[in-house]
Formats: C-alpha cells, structure tokens, sequence
C-alpha cells in the first residue's frame, strides 16, 4: 500500500513537470520561427507617397510630412483621390524579400496619419475608398502565405486624422479637441487589431509606433498587450505597445515593460540587448516613406556587413523599402535586395537561426555560431582579410575539428594552435570582398577568454581612484601593469582592488599555468585637476532663458537663431512653454556645487538637449521620440561655475530633467537653489 502511494505521488509529480516544461517550451516557441529568421522586411507605404517628400518647395519630407509640413487635414486628405497605386503587384513584392533571403515582411496597416492600407470595416478612411479599391495587406498577406514569408502589421497607436485621439498637433488652431474622447479611440483602434488580427490567416508580429505621447500610458499598453495576446497567444508584439523603450536605443529602460523584443531604431547596440530579443530597424536611405530626392542610399557593403553585425549581436535586421506611389520599389531598392540574396543564397546558414557571438571583439570581422552534435560551428566573418594569410581566433580553448570556406565547403583549411588561439591558414584571396565567411568546427561548448574587464566608477579622477579588475574565467590568475609594459607571467597577480594615485594605464591578462588564456584589455585612467570657480560678485536666484520655435531633426544653432522671447525661471523646466510642439529652450546661468570633487551631470530629455559646464560640452542627449538620460564627468572647484542646458522639442512628448550627482551626494535633480543668474 505504502509502495502503491508513492508511486502514485511519483506519477503525479512528473506529469505536473512535464506539464511545466510543455508550458515553457510553448512559451519559447512563440519567438523560435522569429529568433530563426533573422532577417525581415520593412515597408513604409501610404498617402505619404504622393508628394513623394516635397511641400511648398521643401523637399526633406516623407512619412512625417502631414504634420512637419503642418498641412491641414483636409488638404491632406486629398491624397485619398489620388491614390492608385497601379503598378502594385504582391508577388513581385514577396519575391523580392525572398530572393533577399528575408523570412518576414512587416508592412504599415496604418501610419501616424490615420489612413488604412487595409479594407476595414471601422472607417472610410482607408484603402477602399481610393479609385485602388484593393485591399493590400489582403493580397500581400495572401502571397506571403503562398511563399512561406511571414506576414507582420506595423500599426501606429499615434494617429493625427481621426477625431477622437489626443493630444492634437499643437499647430492644428482650428481643429478643436472639445468632444474628443481618447477612450473612445482605444476601443476604435482594438477593433481594427481584430479585423488584422482575425482576417488575414497567420500573422507573426504586431509591430507598435507612436507610443511615447503622454496620452499613452504603461497601464494602456499593458492592457492592450494582453487583449492581443488572449485573442492570440502565438502573436509576437514588440516593446512600443507600452512604455519599453528609451529613445532610439530599443529597449533601455529597466522594470516591467510589455512586449516580446525590443525595438532599436537607425542604430545597432553595441553589445546588444543581452538576454533580450531585439530588432535593428533600419532605412535603405534617409528616410522611412519615399522621398524622391533623396539619394543618400547605404552601399550593399554596409548593409551586409550591418546584417552580420546584428546577428553576431543577437539581434533581427528590418531593413526597410519605401515603396513609389505607383506601387513600386525604387530601383535603388530593387538592386540592393538583389545583391543581399545573392550573398544570402551563399551565406545565409550563418545568419538564419545562429546566436549571438561568444566573443566580445574580433579584430577582421564578426561571429556567430549555432550547436552541432560534435560541439559549436563557428561563422566567422572576415570583412578584413589577413594580408599574411593567417586568420587569428584570439582567446578560445576548444579543440579544433575542422574548418572550410561556407562559400567552398570541400576545401579543408589548416588549423593550428599558438598560446591562447586557434590560427586557420587562409587562401590567398577573399571569395568575397564584402564579408568571406568561415566555419570552424570545435569540440564542446565555446570556451573562451574573453579579456578582464577594468572597472572603476569613472575614468577621471582627482586624488586618487580604485580599480578593480574582474574575469568571468575560471581556474585563472589576473596578472596586470601600470606602468605601460606588456602583461606577462611574471607581472603582478591581481589580488585586490587597485589604488591609482596619477594618471595610468591599466592593463589587464589571464594565465593558466603561466600561460595566457586571453586577450590584454587596456584603459586609461586620468588625473584631472578641477575647473576654477568662478568670481560671482552679484548673483540673484534663478536661470535666464530664451525660447525659440522652429522644426527641427536634431538640436539647432541656437547662437544663429532669434528667439521669441526671453526671461528667468526658478529652475530648468518645460513649463515655461508656450505650445507643446515644434519648440528650442536654452538655459543659461550658474550653478553653485558645494565642494570641490568630480560631479557627474545628467539630462533626460525628450526629444534632444546638450549640457555645458564653463563652456565644455558636458553632456550630448541628441535624441528623438522618447524619454533618453545621457550623462557626462566634470572635475569642479566648489563655487560658481557657467551651466547652459540647450533643448528642442519637435512633436510627442516633451519634457526636460536636468540632474546632479557629487561628492557624498545622491544622484538629484537641480534645485532652484543650486541656480543663479
């Protein structure tokens, strides 16, 4: 009896975690296909392709130019008329991103404008009432099926044509805002995301813009998140349903956020998002929507070498296409798809369903790799090739097996060991001149000796500073210098942290057995004498500032701009406004610190702003849609010295946080009674 219950109770308990295991492997599986896939396709298409980026002689528009060119909606909506696009051929679209080697297209249902690329049933402004009178994401969605491409909606939460969103355009006088109902728009937009979701078959992601107004709340997006996911679990949705992402930079900001990836735009990060999905969205040019002047077209050389950047990194490359207003790609478009697919058609078992790099720099290229029974395959991406035909692996302890061209899989390559690297003896001359890729096969998991890191709390420093030098290796000693010579075996072993009492480099290795087992990492770290106080006879409370309006990308010369008004405020804010859109603030004045140390300074800032202390550029937070805090060092005399806080303010949300960090003082913002004038 006794035998009997317990192995009822065993029973019990491996059906409970085998049911948690399906549970978590379900839950993986909702992102294998997308991790697998690598690589996708944008499209940014709309009204937006008529004026094709000109208005009223300015010819820097597209996607945006409803409100950057400030053009009432009814005189925008004189597009709708227009648009018949009679060229526009699904297949011929599909085809294309697949000959790229693309496994996804994401495409905008709506834009920030409101119009609906799609047959809806919850307004007129759409698709339906062009003389096109086609649906298009139907017969997109429909070839993408046929091909085995994925199809993904882009939808803008943000929308400037429909009666019940908010805020308005600040510059939008005669259209009021009265009877607007933002809850009412909310329950507009859910159903449309049902006729997306519902209507078209299978879809892999819905791709969210346009959250970072203050009328959008996290509770909002979370909320919204969680209606989509119960109408389909298996749906992919990126972080800018709610709050997730910081700026451009993706997916910064710590805490609970919802969404499945992050989101960097126009940038890869530098070491990825580690232990985060993430995608690099990207333009082909300069803009998202078609702009016909502009040619500034990144060469097939970058975006391949982008490609392989981001996957060693981790990540998803979305590269974008805006398509003509006939329904075309531009050719420039075409011609650069068509070279990616033919590098893909050799290479593309190094970018689909690889993980990120175990290597934190390599010198000629990048990595990626993937498991294989006998251990890890190794991609590895020579974009400079060795001009003495020897291809260095720095730092990696596994046994070699075997390594080829990808391009040339029967010609075997020598492998040899010297200390801590694996040598492979290269051929005369690349097979391609872009990015040659080689597969190494090695024994095991990666084991590699990455080099220490040298940490400290800042790189400058006045009196003296610790250094602490720390490696993730084990059965290792950290030997390091100061004295700028190389580290070997007989330099001193790392026990504790460092003091630093003048300016020095740092130079860091490991050893096993007095032999090396990576890389020497290096930083240099300077003893700064402060900025001298300045003499302030007569100080009153308070910081001047000149306001500016103006439509700007990135923060302007304010020194060659007229202002429109000018004053003192208590402190540095955004309340002193006078409209919400299409505005510059420059603060300038003092600061007082208390005493005299290294005084870290921080602006937060949505969209761009700068920070100078007696006229040093302190801080650079150049950034657009978004909260974003970038931060700078400064050594000061305790006293008077110079602040000027520049911002600007293009459209969304706008808000400004200046913050202060010292000697034996909390990170704070600045008080009224830190500024004078």
């Amino acid at each position: 009896m006794h035998n009997n219950r317990l192995y009822c109770l065993m029973i019990t308990f491996l059906i409970l975690l085998l049911s948690v295991s399906g549970f978590q492997c379900q839950k993986q599986d909702n992102m294998a296909w997308w991790r697998e896939a690598r690589f996708g396709l944008f499209i940014h298409w709309g009204l937006y392709a008529i004026p094709a980026g000109e208005w009223d002689g300015v010819t820097s528009y597209a996607e945006w130019i409803r409100t950057n060119a400030q053009i009432p909606v009814d005189e925008y909506d004189k597009f709708v008329d227009q648009f018949n696009p009679v060229n526009y051929d699904a297949e011929a679209w599909v085809r294309m991103a697949k000959d790229a080697g693309m496994k996804y297209i994401t495409i905008t249902s709506k834009h920030h404008d409101g119009f609906c690329l799609f047959d809806s049933e919850y307004t007129d402004y759409d698709v339906m009432s062009t003389p096109f009178k086609r649906d298009i994401l139907k017969e997109l969605a429909d070839a993408c099926h046929k091909a085995g491409i994925k199809i993904c909606w882009y939808h803008s939460i943000m929308d400037w044509h429909h009666p019940d969103y908010l805020p308005r355009r600040s510059w939008e006088t005669n259209r009021s805002s009265e009877d607007a109902d933002l809850e009412r728009y909310i329950a507009h937009m859910k159903n449309q995301l049902e006729e997306l979701v519902t209507n078209y078959g299978d879809i892999g992601v819905l791709w969210f813009d346009g959250e970072w107004e203050e009328t959008w709340t996290p509770e909002l997006g979370w909320d919204l998140y969680h209606y989509l996911k119960k109408m389909d679990p298996d749906l992919i949705i990126n972080n800018r349903v709610g709050k997730g992402r910081s700026g451009m930079a993706g997916l910064t900001k710590e805490g609970e956020y919802a969404g499945d990836f992050g989101t960097p735009e126009q940038e890869i990060p530098a070491t990825g998002l580690p232990n985060l999905d993430w995608e690099t969205c990207m333009t082909m040019n300069d803009h998202w929507g078609w702009n016909k002047i502009d040619k500034n077209w990144k060469s097939t050389e970058d975006l391949l070498r982008k490609l392989a950047d981001i996957a060693s990194k981790g990540g998803n490359f979305l590269l974008n296409v805006g398509p003509k207003p006939d329904g075309t790609f531009p050719q420039e478009s075409i011609d650069r798809l068509a070279a990616i697919g033919d590098w893909m058609d050799v290479n593309g078992e190094s970018i689909y369903g690889t993980k990120a790099s175990p290597f934190k720099y390599l010198e000629w290229g990048r990595c990626t790799q993937k498991s294989v029974w006998s251990g890890t395959r190794l991609y590895l991406h020579v974009f400079n090739w060795p001009m003495d035909g020897k291809l260095v692996i720095p730092g990696i302890y596994n046994k070699a097996d075997n390594a080829h061209l990808l391009g040339d899989p029967e010609t075997a390559l020598d492998v040899t060991r010297q200390e801590d690297a694996l040598i492979i003896s290269m051929p005369d001359a690349a097979l391609d001149p872009i990015n040659t890729v080689v597969v190494l096969d090695v024994k095991g998991k990666p084991d590699i000796g990455n080099r220490p890191d040298i940490h400290a709390e800042q790189n400058l420093f006045m009196d003296e500073l610790t250094v602490e030098i720390k490696s993730d290796r084990e059965d290792i000693q950290i030997r390091y210098t100061t004295d700028g010579m190389p580290v070997t075996a007989k330099s001193p072993v790392y026990t504790a942290p460092i003091t630093l009492t003048s300016s020095v480099k740092v130079k860091a290795r490991c050893f096993r057995d007095e032999k090396p087992v990576s890389g020497t990492a290096e930083s240099f770290f300077e003893k700064v004498a402060p900025l001298k106080s300045i003499q302030a006879r007569k100080v009153n409370p308070g910081i001047r500032y000149k306001y500016y309006h103006g439509n700007w990308d990135a923060l302007p010369n304010f020194n060659k701009l007229k202002s429109e008004k000018s004053g003192v405020t208590k402190s540095i804010t955004v309340s002193i406004r006078e409209q919400v859109d299409y505005y510059g603030i420059v603060f300038e004045g003092f600061i007082r610190v208390p005493t005299t140390g290294m005084y870290r300074f921080y602006t937060e800032s949505d969209d761009g702003s700068c920070l100078l202390i007696d006229g040093r550029h302190i801080v650079e937070n150049d950034g657009i849609h978004g909260m974003e805090e970038q931060g700078g060092l400064i050594p000061l005399e305790a006293g008077f010295h110079n602040i000027r806080v520049e911002f600007f303010e293009r459209n969304g949300g706008d808000d400004l946080i200046v913050s202060l960090k010292g000697p034996d003082m909390p990170k704070q913002t600045l008080t009224k009674d830190m500024l004078f004038h």
